[in-house]
């Protein structure tokens, strides 16, 4: 039997919480090989992001490439493409060796409020990058922003969200509720025919840090080992869910502190 891969494509975190390293301790818990290609290196920890070295786009597809010559990738991953160039070049490489599944986690802001994603860079997300995708996982903000329109505060409204992200060209969206507000962060599911509600308890924790990156890796990573995609993101779910549960297990840092990616383990 094969082993399952799946290959993520963003950026480098240096203190580890979020990004490649949060993508690949995601994979490994779920017992999937991951593979990576760096879009940009940052220099961050838990209180935020000081600096931002982008990867020249070329050496994106090199990267690429380079992974789908030799690996037998069942799922894809795109966190931070850092700038339109970049997404470009993702997009151009993807198109090549047609990944049959594609996560498009839509990175605009870090957990600490940093700026991940210059405005120019949004429409080749739009036009580009989300037509490619299997599902795309935007918070409450980043799907406003992809849209222009403001922060949906009503089941309704994110509903009505979810349908004007579809019309972009991908064909499920899960807009995610950590953002909202009550007992229970509800993340939704949407698809041309259906709208689910997905609940979890919300977590009292400032330990947060790589929440989005390791959400939707955790969803490539049920998509590499064969699963539906609602069965890969109720998993997801529970992954995460419990990696928040237990992150303040964990002393690290002075602000937005990471999950517990292998709570599971230790």
């Amino acid at each position: 039997m094969s082993t399952p891969v799946a290959l993520t494509i963003a950026g480098s975190d240096s203190s580890a919480g979020a990004g490649i390293q949060a993508d690949l301790k995601t994979f490994a818990a779920l017992s999937v090989y991951g593979a990576s290609v760096l879009t940009a290196l940052t220099a961050q920890n838990t209180k935020g992001v000081t600096g931002v070295h982008l990867v020249p786009p070329d050496f994106v597809s090199a990267q690429i490439d380079a992974v789908f010559d030799d690996l037998a990738v069942g799922a894809v991953k795109i966190g931070m493409v850092a700038q339109a160039p970049i997404a470009e070049a993702i997009h151009a490489s993807l198109a090549r060796w047609r990944p049959a599944h594609v996560v498009l986690d839509p990175v605009m802001v870090a957990t600490s409020g940093a700026r991940l994603l210059p405005e120019e860079a949004i429409e080749a997300l739009r036009s580009r990058l989300i037509p490619q995708a299997s599902l795309i996982t935007p918070n409450l903000p980043e799907a406003a922003a992809l849209l222009g329109e403001p922060i949906a505060t009503s089941e309704q409204a994110i509903a009505e969200q979810g349908r004007r992200l579809l019309a972009l060209g991908c064909p499920a969206v899960l807009i995610k509720g950590g953002h909202g507000q009550g007992a229970e962060s509800i993340d939704y599911l949407i698809t041309s025919g259906t709208s689910i509600a997905l609940p979890a308890p919300r977590v009292a924790t400032k330990n947060t840090h790589g929440t989005g990156c390791s959400l939707s890796s955790a969803v490539a990573a049920g998509l590499a080992k064969g699963e539906s995609l609602e069965t890969a993101i109720r998993h997801a779910k529970d992954f995460i869910s419990g990696a928040i549960a237990a992150a303040d297990r964990f002393t690290v840092g002075h602000g937005h502190g990471p999950v517990h990616h292998l709570y599971r383990f230790y």
